[in-house]
């Protein structure tokens, strides 16, 4: 029997490779999952892990945290074993984490094809980490599956073949619609003592915006002029909270009135969250698309994205990190509701149905 390798290891990592796990379970092929421990808090992982139905890991690396040099290398020595107990026929890398290029880099070395989910995207920010792990996983992969037609331009002008591209649909949405009934569920909003719509939704984690003094100081102004708006809940990443308490901010943010300052949400609480708020502001990518699903208003803090289908079709602002710009474009888009003009194309739930097809069919035939 063939054999499949997926690899997981940060927060969104499991919301893209649990649909494809599921659709596995009707092919005629093995499919096992690594995951690298990239995410190591409970809150970005195992809760993940245990709402969206995935079992536990085939293997656990257990790498941790470290610079990125260190990260990857670990997750290279360690994956490699596993490639090596295992002989897969095919790895399966999701996204732009330091997990996806280190475990592609090990598959490709050992001469296992590799695929690569949500291949394509660009921010055309090379100070980013993330967009050096794109570009170094496409230029070696082997196929490439898509989730919008800026993909597939960006792969044409790199000069992947076409019979190697295919335009999928994004499961990260594919876990949206299915956890849809247990986000229903969540009492996430009664235990903050939350009603719909009377809050916005707030996340940081990019080095550019939290990594420094100045910049988390800008973001306090912000908070203080938007809370006399509407309420904020900020579920805050462990990279924030520690840059918070380095330099000395804990206090400031805390005084702030309205400011609702939790630990990282899992899964289903923070999709509750996003569906019944005013507005997102954030610098995640994935979160650009599930406002975009849920027709959620949504101000990313960067100054490039590499989904521009969320602005396209979707409910996405792309809004320099400025104090007074953010605070202006909030004011405006409180009073002025962005409204998805469509749902982009192929985000039907079904992406990961499309990908485990075309694996049966085309690449372990």
């Amino acid at each position: 029997m063939k054999k499949v390798i997926s690899v997981v290891g940060a927060r969104p990592n499991f919301m893209k490779v649990a649909p494809i796990y599921h659709q596995s379970k009707y092919a005629h092929f093995k499919h096992l999952i690594v995951h690298t421990g990239q995410h190591y808090d409970y809150n970005l992982s195992d809760s993940f892990i245990t709402a969206l139905d995935l079992p536990k890991p085939d293997y656990f690396l257990g790498v941790g945290s470290g610079t990125h040099s260190q990260q990857t290398a670990r997750i290279m020595i360690e994956f490699e074993k596993v490639c090596v107990a295992e002989n897969p026929d095919l790895v399966i890398v999701v996204g732009d984490v330091n997990s996806t290029i280190a475990c592609g880099l090990v598959a490709v070395k050992m001469g296992i094809k590799l695929a690569h989910v949500e291949a394509g995207l660009r921010s055309g920010d090379r100070t980013m980490p993330e967009e050096i792990n794109r570009i170094a996983t496409d230029s070696i992969s082997d196929y490439f599956f898509i989730t919008e037609e800026d993909a597939l331009a960006n792969l044409r002008k790199s000069g992947v073949p076409e019979d190697r591209i295919f335009f999928v649909g994004n499961t990260m949405i594919d876990s949206l619609v299915k956890s849809l009934p247990k986000i229903e569920e969540s009492k996430i909003l009664k235990k903050l003592a939350l009603k719909p719509k009377e809050y916005v939704l707030v996340t940081l984690h990019r080095p550019s915006n939290v990594d420094n003094k100045e910049s988390l100081t800008d973001f306090l102004e912000v908070f203080r002029q938007i809370s006399k708006r509407t309420k904020i809940v900020f579920p805050m990443h462990p990279r924030t909270i520690q840059r918070i308490k380095d330099f000395n901010l804990d206090y400031h943010y805390e005084q702030i009135d309205g400011l609702i300052i939790t630990e990282p949400a899992n899964y289903i609480d923070f999709i509750k969250l996003m569906q019944n708020s005013k507005m997102v502001l954030t610098d995640s990518g994935g979160i650009q698309e599930e406002t975009t699903f849920l027709d959620i208003p949504c101000l990313t803090l960067r100054t490039t994205t590499e989904r521009p289908v969320t602005i396209e079709f979707g409910t996405n602002i792309l809004i320099t990190p400025d104090k007074d710009l953010i605070i202006k474009t909030f004011n405006y888009a409180l009073d002025n509701p962005i409204k998805r003009k469509s749902i982009p194309p192929l985000w039907d739930g079904n992406a990961a149905k499309r990908i485990i097809d075309i694996i049966s069919q085309k690449i372990l035939c």
